[in-house]
């Protein structure tokens, strides 16, 4: 996510080629229409298409997303897709409406799209001031930034907890000083974003040895570094199931990773709708850090379904009816 769960958040594994042939022929009549052209006969508000990253928290917050749209009046339709790099062009061109993000990773995201790769960031960890850049690169795409709330999700690195005993490792930096080749367990994407390899690289001196494309914190990158094939994982600070794979977070000591803040982006032509952002605002106010810990751990250890985590969570929050 936070990026990337930060990352995050910042997804994942390519997106099979059937999967964005379908996106196209599916969305593409509907692309960048507003809410009142996409209504139907019965008199809604229209149909609204949720993007969701291809991890768990992406999922969760868009099921979310999707009821109190719903108890609105929308018709709201859930879209996965792997990661930002497929899910982004696909929001500008209005093919989805409405994403759940986090404020620096997008932020950095864009700045790289607009500038380079090597631009000057534009993302802190001052929330207000990362917004502010935020809104900058995003309205001239034609997206709207919703306010940030307390929630945050930021990218994080682990290891086993034996490997971060024999090494004496409790941050990032000691990593790099302890000289260790390690091999990355992460989203192939991870090669060229600036949180991830080039920073581990650039700031820390870690020696990236090589990328095992197995996903943000995903159960199979964490488990190939809980045998050994990989020695680090790229995940979230929000990842519930740490412990049970014995792995340890490193402490990102010289701040690589920015304020992750969650936030709603929208398309604002296809749904800049005061009232849809009446509806995300709610959840924007309520949500909190430990929640989403809370939202991941009942997906990931108690194996619920996102829809259904979701549903409980708006319950026990008042937010939609029962």
């Amino acid at each position: 996510m936070s990026s990337t769960a930060r990352t995050a958040r910042t997804a994942r594994t390519a997106l099979a080629a059937g999967t964005v042939a379908a996106l196209a022929a599916g969305l593409a009549a509907c692309g960048g229409q507003s809410l009142e052209q996409k209504g139907g006969k019965d008199g809604g508000k229209g149909e609204i298409v949720i993007g969701s990253a291809g991890f768990t928290e992406s999922k969760v917050l868009a099921e979310i997303y999707s009821r109190v749209l719903a108890d609105a009046g929308y018709h709201p339709r859930v879209q996965t897709l792997a990661n930002r790099e497929l899910y982004e062009p696909a929001l500008e061109k209005g093919q989805i409406d409405v994403v759940p993000e986090y404020a620096s990773t997008l932020a950095e995201f864009l700045n790289a799209k607009k500038n380079g790769a090597k631009a000057k960031p534009v993302a802190s960890s001052d929330i207000d001031k990362t917004v502010a850049e935020l809104k900058k690169l995003a309205e001239p795409r034609g997206l709207k930034v919703l306010p940030a709330g307390a929630a945050t999700d930021q990218n994080a690195f682990a290891v086993t907890k034996e490997f971060a005993a024999k090494n004496k490792l409790r941050t990032l930096s000691d990593l790099g000083r302890s000289r260790q080749k390690v091999k990355l367990a992460a989203g192939e994407e991870c090669e060229t974003r600036v949180f991830c390899k080039p920073g581990l690289q650039k700031t820390y001196g870690i020696a990236v040895a090589g990328i095992d494309p197995k996903g943000v914190g995903t159960p199979q990158a964490k488990q190939a570094v809980k045998d050994g094939t990989d020695q680090l994982v790229l995940t979230t600070t929000t990842d519930a199931t740490l412990d049970n794979f014995g792995l340890v977070l490193l402490q990102d000591d010289k701040k690589l990773q920015n304020a992750d803040n969650v936030l709603p982006v929208l398309n604002a032509k296809s749904a800049g709708d005061k009232e849809v952002e009446a509806a995300l605002n709610k959840i924007t106010k309520v949500l909190t850090t430990e929640d989403l810990i809370n939202l991941n751990r009942k997906v990931d250890a108690e194996r619920l379904k996102p829809a259904d985590v979701a549903q409980a969570y708006l319950e026990s929050k008042g937010l939609v009816k029962k």
